[in-house]
C-alpha cells in the first residue's frame, strides 16, 4: 500500500518538526538552561574528549539543527549533523546504560539519530523550505526532463 504523495508530504512534515523540536528543545537546554559550561562539566565528567568543544557542538548543532529542520532548509546537512551528534551522545554517554531512558540508556538517542539519518536520507519533502528554494526534487528533474 502506498500513501498518496500529499499524505506522504503531510507525514514527513510532522516528522520532521516533532524531531526538529526535540533536537530544538535540547540544544536551548545546553545553550541557555544549563549553559555551556554545566553542559561541558556534564560532558567532561561522563568521559566526553574535549568536553568544552564538545558542548558547543552539540549545543548549536541541536539549536540550528532542529531549528533547520522545523523550517526544512538544509535537511540533509542537518540530518546529518545531528546524526553525527547522537552517535557521539550514544558512544560517550549512552551506551554502556542499556536501552532504556529511564536508566540512562539509550532509547531516544537511537530513534533521534535513526530519524535524523531518514531526514538526511529523504530531505525535507514538498513542505519546506528547500522544496521552495529547489523546486521539484533533483532526481524527478532528471527522469522527467
Amino acid at each position: 500500500m502506498t500513501f498518496p504523495s500529499a499524505a506522504r508530504d503531510l507525514a514527513l512534515f510532522l516528522a520532521r518538526v516533532a524531531v526538529g523540536a526535540v533536537f530544538l528543545a535540547h540544544g536551548w537546554q545546553k545553550l541557555f538552561t544549563n549553559g555551556i559550561d554545566g553542559t561541558a562539566a556534564f560532558f567532561d565528567q561522563a568521559g566526553v574528549p574535549a568536553a568544552t568543544a564538545s558542548a558547543w557542538f552539540a549545543a548549536v548543532v541541536e539549536l540550528a539543527g532542529g531549528a533547520a529542520l522545523i523550517a526544512g532548509i538544509a535537511v540533509p546537512a542537518a540530518g546529518l549533523l545531528l546524526l553525527v551528534d547522537m552517535i557521539g551522545a550514544f558512544a560517550f554517554v549512552h551506551a554502556g546504560s542499556g536501552l532504556f531512558v529511564d536508566a540512562g540508556g539509550y532509547e531516544l538517542v537511537l530513534v533521534l539519530g535513526a530519524a535524523a539519518l531518514a531526514l538526511a536520507a529523504v530531505g525535507g519533502g514538498r513542505f519546506s523550505v528547500d522544496h521552495l528554494l529547489t523546486g521539484r526534487p533533483r532526481a524527478a528533474r532528471h527522469v522527467n526532463g
